[in-house]
């Protein structure tokens, strides 16, 4: 049973006659009228249980965008339904106004639609419908929950997405349209053309110099076709919030615009996203599936509160690759954790593979080594600094076991893997 603020208006209306005919029996009668009219309207009410209920809702949609969900009621009451029904979502799903008034014939369906902005990733499930119908008077009806399943697939963003058209600008330059002059490890023979002053002389064809009388220079291309394993770190230092954001968002966006580049330049992308068991992967997608795929597995991906196991990290990337290729770890360059975890073992995946580790700084480090002006803020920009000085540290040791290391405040944190993606395949080190 429901009431509504008709009934109480009527219950308030009875104080009028108990004021003019001051007797007991008053407003012991207005009270009984008020009920027998709520019964009666409860009576004529539409059943709330007969009317069915179906949901219509995308399967993804992409963090920030606007989508909605449809429920489409069929009235089979016998009577007019006259109702309010509420749409409930997780807060996360970002719901607009989720009421709605419905007024429908029997025997007839109608449709109503809710707003949905999600503010975070991963699946948003719908909560219950409750109906909530009313008589022809208005005063009383009933009201009944059901349970109405949906779920939504909240995709990452991929906000860095606009660096993507510059970055591929730079890649075609190294793609043969502009001739790459010196040949590393990892290019390719690309054609024959004539020499220009500026040339290195170690690109000259001479047999080609020779057969044609003009001295001639080889142009060479980075090789396609390799190999890029993304490994997502999801244990406990993956949760710190960086600014408004856990860490491993800044990191998903990274592991995003690398792998449109890298499918763009025609090397193949696999991911791994590992603590102390894969959480997910995606492997042998390529072309248009690939970021698809990669957003559909990525999307549901929280921390979890444990330690990294790097032995396990680095058995899992083996177990997956059998020629060199790219490995680019998106964990913290933490210093307790990366010498407990990563050192001991990173020096021989470094031996076999090109080994990137790619970190998120936190602005707010930075903030506090620049704020001195009182003696609280000289103690906390010591901690910074030498928390700094501790990072720099193990950046130094990553480094003499021939791991590149990007470390990056989160909207940077992107471009700049990018572009060293672009400088190793420049240098022909894929």
């Amino acid at each position: 049973m429901a009431i509504t603020w008709r009934a109480v208006l009527l219950t308030a209306l009875g104080a009028i006659p108990v004021l003019l005919v001051p007797v007991t029996v008053v407003p012991l009668a207005w009270g009984l009228l008020v009920v027998l009219l709520c019964a009666l309207d409860i009576a004529l009410a539409a059943s709330p249980r007969r009317v069915s209920v179906a949901r219509s809702v995308p399967a993804s949609v992409r963090l920030t965008e606007r989508t909605r969900s449809t429920l489409t009621l069929t009235n089979r009451s016998g009577r007019r339904l006259r109702a309010l029904v509420r749409d409930a979502w997780q807060p996360s799903a970002g719901t607009g106004p989720n009421r709605h008034r419905v007024d429908l014939p029997d025997g007839e369906s109608g449709r109503v639609v809710t707003a949905l902005v999600p503010t975070r990733r991963g699946d948003r499930l719908a909560d219950r419908v409750t109906i909530r119908t009313v008589g022809p008077l208005g005063l009383a009806g009933r009201q009944v929950s059901v349970a109405v399943p949906g779920r939504l697939r909240v995709l990452p963003e991929f906000a860095s997405r606009r660096h993507l058209p510059s970055r591929l600008a730079r890649l075609r330059e190294l793609d043969g349209r502009t001739a790459v002059q010196v040949r590393g490890a990892g290019t390719e023979f690309d054609s024959l053309r004539e020499y220009v002053i500026g040339d290195d002389v170690r690109s000259i064809d001479w047999r080609a110099t020779a057969r044609r009388n003009e001295v001639v220079v080889r142009t060479w291309r980075p090789e396609r076709d390799r190999r890029v394993m993304i490994v997502l770190d999801t244990a406990r230092t993956s949760a710190a919030r960086i600014g408004d954001l856990p860490r491993i968002d800044a990191s998903i966006e990274a592991a995003l615009l690398l792998s449109a580049l890298a499918a763009r330049a025609g090397d193949r992308v696999d991911l791994v996203a590992f603590d102390r068991r894969v959480r997910a992967q995606v492997a042998g997608a390529g072309g248009p599936r690939l970021l698809p795929a990669l957003a559909d597995a990525l999307a549901p991906i929280d921390p979890s509160l444990v330690e990294t196991d790097w032995p396990g990290v680095v058995a899992a990337v083996r177990q997956r690759l059998s020629q060199r290729a790219l490995v680019v770890l998106l964990t913290a360059l933490e210093p307790a954790a990366v010498e407990h975890g990563l050192l001991p073992v990173v020096a021989p995946l470094a031996k076999d593979h090109t080994v990137v580790l790619a970190s998120v700084a936190d602005p707010e480090v930075a903030a506090l080594r620049t704020a001195r002006d009182t003696s609280e803020r000289v103690f906390d920009a010591a901690a910074a600094e030498r928390t700094e000085l501790e990072r720099a540290a193990v950046t130094v040791r990553l480094r003499q076991r021939g791991v590149e290391v990007v470390d990056a405040l989160p909207d940077d944190l992107a471009p700049r893997l990018a572009d060293t993606y672009l400088a190793l395949k420049a240098a022909g080190r894929l």
